[in-house]
C-alpha cells in the first residue's frame, strides 16, 4: 500500500499516479476519507480530555461526565467506521507509477534477428503437446507436454536456476498454496482476485506466480541484512478471466504452467540499480538461448497495483509473425513491503524495504525455442536433459 502519511503531506504526485493508471477517484476518496477519520480522531480525542477532572466530581460534574461518556460511545463508533473506509480505499489505491514510466509501451531495444522462415510451424506441429486429453481430464485450457517436449521444458527450468544460483541466488521450492493475506499482501488483491482459484473450505488460494510465497517469506518480520535475492520454481494457476477469445489455441496461454521466478528485497536507495540488474539476467538467458527478443518499457495503464515500472521481454513467434512477452520484472518500491508489514534495520531504526520481482522461464520459452528453430534445441539445454532435437 502507498504511504498514507506522505499521501497526506504531499497528494499531488499520488494523484497523478493514480490517475494514469485509473485510479484516480479511489485516491481522491481516500484522501477525503482520511481527513474525515483525522477530524473523528480530534474529537475522540478532545472527548476523552474532557473526562478528566481535579478531585471529587460534583453532581453538576456527574451529569457532565454521563453525558461526555454517551458522546464518546457515539464518537469511538464513528471514528471505527472512519477508520475501516480509509483502510477499504487504502487497499484500492495503487502505487504511483516511476517518473521514467510512458503512457503507453515502449519497446526500448531489440536483439536478435527474427528467422526467415517459408512456412513456419507453430509449437504444436513441432512438439508434443495433448490438448484434447487434458480437456478431458481438467477442461479448457489445460495441456501435456509429453516425451522430448517435457523434456526440453524440463531443461529449461534447470537452466535458468543454474544461472541464477551461480550468481549466489537462493534457490526456493515455495508452498504454492498461500493465504489471502498473501495475496493482499503482493497486491494481487483485491484488484485481481477474480483471476486466481480457491479453495474455500481451507480459505486457500493457488498461486499465480511465486513472487507471492516469496513476498509472504519474511512477511511481519524485520529483516537485518539487505538485499536478500530469492529465485524459486513453481507450478503457477491463473483463471486468465480477462483473456477471454484470447490466445486459446495451444499452450501460451493456459490456466497451470511451471515458471522460475526471482525476487529481491532491497534497500530504497538500490532498488532501482537491483531493477536493471534483473532485467539484465532475463536478457543474458534469452541472449544465452539465442532468441531474437524486444524490451518493452510498460505504459502505466498497463501496471499492476503494486508495480511503479515493469519491463517485459517479448520473443519472436514466427507462426504469429509477432513479439509476444515470455518475461518481466517489476520494482515494486514499497508497495509490497508496506501490505506486508517487513522492514529492515538500518543503524538501528526500521525502515521499509523494497521488493522487486523477475520471470527467468517459463513454459513459454519452450514454445519460442520451438518455433524459432523448427524443433532444434540450443547447446546450452542439452547438458540438462533436453534432446538436440525435439520429435513428436
Amino acid at each position: 500500500m502507498i504511504d498514507i502519511r506522505a499521501f497526506r503531506h504531499e497528494p499531488r504526485p499520488f494523484l497523478d499516479g493514480a490517475k494514469r493508471k485509473g485510479a484516480f477517484q479511489q485516491a481522491l476518496d481516500l484522501l477525503n476519507a482520511d481527513e474525515e477519520w483525522r477530524a473523528h480522531v480530534a474529537s475522540v480525542d478532545d472527548l476523552r480530555a474532557q473526562q478528566k477532572i481535579d478531585g471529587k466530581p460534583t453532581p453538576e460534574q456527574l451529569d457532565r461526565l454521563q453525558e461526555i461518556k454517551r458522546k464518546l460511545k457515539s464518537a469511538e463508533s464513528e471514528l471505527a467506521d472512519a477508520a475501516a473506509r480509509r483502510d477499504e480505499l487504502l487497499q484500492q489505491v495503487p502505487n504511483p507509477p516511476h517518473e521514467s514510466v510512458p503512457d503507453e509501451d515502449d519497446a526500448i531495444r531489440h536483439w536478435g534477428e527474427p528467422p526467415q522462415l517459408e512456412h513456419p510451424k507453430d509449437h504444436l506441429e513441432l512438439g508434443r503437446f495433448d490438448m484434447e486429453r487434458a480437456a478431458k481430464v481438467s477442461g479448457a485450457r489445460f495441456g501435456y507436454m509429453v516425451g522430448d517436449t517435457a523434456l526440453l521444458a524440463l531443461a529449461l527450468y534447470r537452466f535458468a536456476l543454474d544461472r541464477l544460483v551461480a550468481r549466489g541466488v537462493t534457490p526456493v521450492l515455495p508452498p504454492v498454496l498461500v493465504r489471502e493475506e498473501a495475496m493482499y499482501g503482493t497486491g494481487f488483491f483485491p484488484s485481481e482476485k477474480h483471476d486466481y482459484y480457491e479453495i474455500p473450505a481451507d480459505g486457500l488460494y493457488l498461486v499465480g506466480t511465486s513472487e507471492v510465497p516469496l513476498a509472504g517469506l519474511h512477511m511481519g518480520e524485520i529483516l537485518e541484512e539487505l538485499p536478500l535475492r530469492y529465485c524459486a520454481f513453481s507450478s503457477c494457476f491463473r483463471r486468465e478471466a480477462g483473456a477471454a477469445g484470447r490466445d486459446t489455441r495451444g499452450m501460451f496461454r493456459v490456466h497451470q504452467f511451471e515458471k522460475v521466478e526471482m525476487f529481491v528485497w532491497s534497500p530504497p536507495d538500490e532498488s532501482w540499480d537491483e531493477f536493471e540488474r534483473l532485467l539484465a539476467i532475463e536478457e543474458e538467458l534469452v541472449q544465452e538461448l539465442g532468441l531474437p527478443y524486444r524490451v518493452l518499457n510498460i505504459g502505466a495503464g498497463d501496471l499492476s497495483a503494486s508495480a511503479a515500472k515493469r519491463y517485459d521481454i517479448e520473443a519472436w513467434f514466427p507462426s504469429q509473425e509477432r513479439y509476444r512477452e515470455i518475461t518481466s520484472c517489476s520494482n515494486t518500491t514499497d508497495f509490497q513491503a508496506r501490505r506486508l508489514g517487513t522492514r529492515f534495520r538500518r543503524d538501528g531504526k526500521p525502515e521499509t524495504p523494497h521488493t522487486l520481482n523477475g520471470t527467468a522461464a517459463t513454459g513459454r520459452w519452450a514454445l519460442a525455442i520451438l518455433e524459432n528453430f523448427q524443433g532444434e534445441v540450443p547447446e546450452a539445454l542439452r547438458s540438462y536433459g533436453a534432446p538436440a532435437t525435439v520429435t513428436r
